[in-house]
């Protein structure tokens, strides 16, 4: 048992530090019963997760089922400078209010994954606001500036002449004290994460904690275009809040080689039967689609159920295979007139007039199933079915 265990807990990981320390605590826990805690920390800067968000939470699922207690650190404090990590400039500051609103937004979002009864939710204002001007002074003199240079986005901001703010030098710090008030095992985070996961390690060696967090970190998890990270600002991502049949044709969208990355990252399912079904598709006894699909409903049922998913799975079948219009589909009322990108904006079906006029120059949208390339059409008044891509519909009522 203790050897599956660890294997599930290696099951695509980019990298660890002290997997000895993970093996010990495991080890104890299935000799002893005594648990052992998992840090992970989300700063609240947006309202909804998405399946990027989710790659950490499935592992610390995996740590649940083997003894460990998560500390879902929500970095209310941390939030209010904005972690630096990749960026090339300095973020803006949020206000306190939308902070909260997207931590609470965040809260009722992981128990999708995660066991709540296994789960302390922790707030690192609650500490960081008592550290005070000496505490935080204290800190800063645990580390130096040609070391915090060291790191990779900030060298090459500072070699390119970029404002680097001292509040962004904090960061790490703040993210490493966490650590030091949680006394957490372990931490886990994304690759671009390192630098501050290292940091708790260093900072609970020099506040005399008694232990070194092992680091864990996964990868970043590559979004529908299989090129650049999961993002909503790139429009290439599956939120978890998105409807059934949204989750459902967004995930049999991916390519057939990044549904294997998908379901290495993202499945519960036991590596063996995905290394049997991948030898399966490629020997052809499986078709790909129906893998992708099995993937697709499993991904659904998780953030809606069985049923749902099942139904998303038949209407994107007569959808897509009969070429029928779905039966459910979001509905606006607009003026007459309106220029048809901006219809398309308005319903959710583009993310810009810009991108709708692209659609529409590349074949992309249709009008009531017919093809359409004038990007300076006007609707006048009556009731449409507009269309992009396969996946994407509105019905419009122009009045």
């Amino acid at each position: 048992m203790i050897t599956k265990a660890l294997e599930e807990i290696r099951r695509g990981t980019a990298e660890i530090i002290d997997m000895e320390a993970i093996e010990k605590l495991v080890r104890r826990y299935y000799e002893t019963g005594e648990t052992y805690t998992v840090k992970a920390g989300f700063d609240p800067t947006g309202a909804d997760l998405h399946l990027g968000h989710t790659v950490l939470l499935q592992k610390l699922k995996t740590f649940q089922a083997h003894g460990g207690r998560i500390q879902l650190l929500i970095g209310d404090f941390t939030a209010t400078i904005g972690d630096p990590t990749g960026k090339s400039e300095t973020r803006k500051v949020l206000d306190r209010a939308t902070i909260m609103a997207n931590a609470k937004t965040y809260q009722e979002q992981v128990f999708n994954v995660l066991d709540e009864s296994k789960t302390t939710v922790v707030y690192n204002s609650k500490w960081l606001d008592e550290l005070g001007a000496a505490g935080m002074v204290g800190l800063t003199t645990l580390f130096n500036v040609a070391r915090m240079l060291e790191r990779d986005d900030f060298e090459k901001r500072y070699k390119a002449g970029q404002s680097i703010s001292i509040s962004e030098f904090l960061y790490p710090l703040l993210q490493g004290y966490d650590s030091v008030e949680l006394k957490s095992d372990i931490e886990i985070g994304g690759t671009d994460q390192k630098f501050n996961l290292l940091m708790g390690r260093h900072l609970q060696r020099s506040y005399g904690v008694g232990k070194e967090q092992a680091v864990l970190m996964m990868p970043i998890l590559e979004g529908l275009d299989g090129v650049q990270k999961m993002s909503k600002s790139l429009n290439n991502y599956i939120g978890i809040t998105e409807s059934p049949k949204d989750i459902y044709g967004k995930t049999l969208s991916i390519s057939d080689d990044l549904m294997w990355r998908y379901y290495e990252l993202l499945s519960e399912k036991p590596l063996d039967e995905i290394a049997q079904l991948r030898e399966d598709v490629n020997n052809g006894t499986v078709h790909p689609k129906i893998a992708k699909e099995n993937l697709a409903v499993e991904i659904t049922a998780r953030f809606h159920n069985e049923e749902l998913a099942n139904i998303a799975k038949e209407e994107f079948n007569s959808v897509f295979k009969a070429n029928n219009i779905p039966t459910d589909m979001d509905e606006f009322d607009m003026e007459d007139g309106i220029w048809i990108c901006q219809a398309l904006m308005d319903a959710g079906l583009e993310p810009s007039t810009s991108q709708a006029r692209r659609d529409i120059k590349q074949n992309a949208v249709s009008i009531n199933q017919e093809k359409i390339n004038d990007d300076k059409l006007n609707l006048s008044c009556g009731e449409y079915i507009l269309q992009v891509g396969k996946r994407r519909f509105a019905k419009v009522k122009v009045k």
